[in-house]
């Protein structure tokens, strides 16, 4: 088989900065160089140019993608004759520590809540779910803090269930990167937002990363 053809054989597109930024069509700048200073991490580098290029264009991707799935429930639920409930479009974003996943995330949010239709958008961390110090440091986990193993998994995975499941009101532990614990009595309460950004190191994962383990349990969507 020739390279060509090897190239050809792929289920994903690829494009130069200058394509992708070219799929934002017309749509509008919505935030101010002064939000975007906000919303950046520390010793982090974010251009109104950067927005405009490359993040406008994934939120008009994702605000396809959510149209689509919300006419999706509604021929559904006309279908069926069942009562419309919220249930929020969950966009996950991973990747290694301090490759500004929360930067992202925070822009995304932003943006996606300035769309016309004005979605009701809600952002939460995983680090929220990581057990409390308290937990790690009877199973001796202080050291592998961060990894999987680490994480209140099952807490994390019925906040998503319940969310899909119509649940009016869910909670979410909160992390503090003050304390570097689980703030106590401090969780936050989510109220059917019409999309949820999910943002962590472990949210993409697959059973794939554990063949001969069927009992890890995962949250992608």
């Amino acid at each position: 088989m020739s390279k060509k053809e090897q190239t050809l054989m792929t289920p994903y597109l690829q494009f130069n900065r200058s394509q992708w930024a070219a799929l934002r069509d017309s749509v509008p700048m919505t935030l101010t160089e002064g939000e975007i200073a906000r919303l950046k991490g520390i010793n982090e580098d974010l251009s109104l140019e950067e927005v405009a290029e490359i993040y406008l264009p994934l939120s008009r991707l994702l605000n396809f993608y959510i149209s689509s799935n919300l006419r999706r429930q509604a021929v559904l639920e006309q279908f069926l004759g069942t009562n419309g409930q919220r249930i929020p479009y969950i966009i996950s974003i991973a990747g290694s520590v301090a490759v500004g996943k929360s930067t992202t995330a925070r822009v995304l949010q932003a943006l996606l809540s300035r769309w016309p239709e004005h979605r009701s958008v809600e952002l939460i961390t995983t680090d929220g779910f990581l057990h409390p110090n308290e937990v790690l440091k009877e199973r001796g986990l202080m050291k592998k803090k961060g990894f999987p193993l680490s994480y209140d998994m099952h807490r994390l995975v019925k906040f998503v269930s319940d969310l899909k499941s119509g649940v009016p009101h869910v909670t979410a532990p909160v992390y503090s990167h003050l304390i570097y614990d689980r703030i106590p009595d401090g969780d936050k309460t989510v109220v059917q937002p019409d999309i949820l950004i999910l943002e962590g190191l472990n949210v993409l994962q697959s059973g794939m990363d554990y063949p001969h383990d069927p009992h890890h349990v995962f949250v992608s969507d």
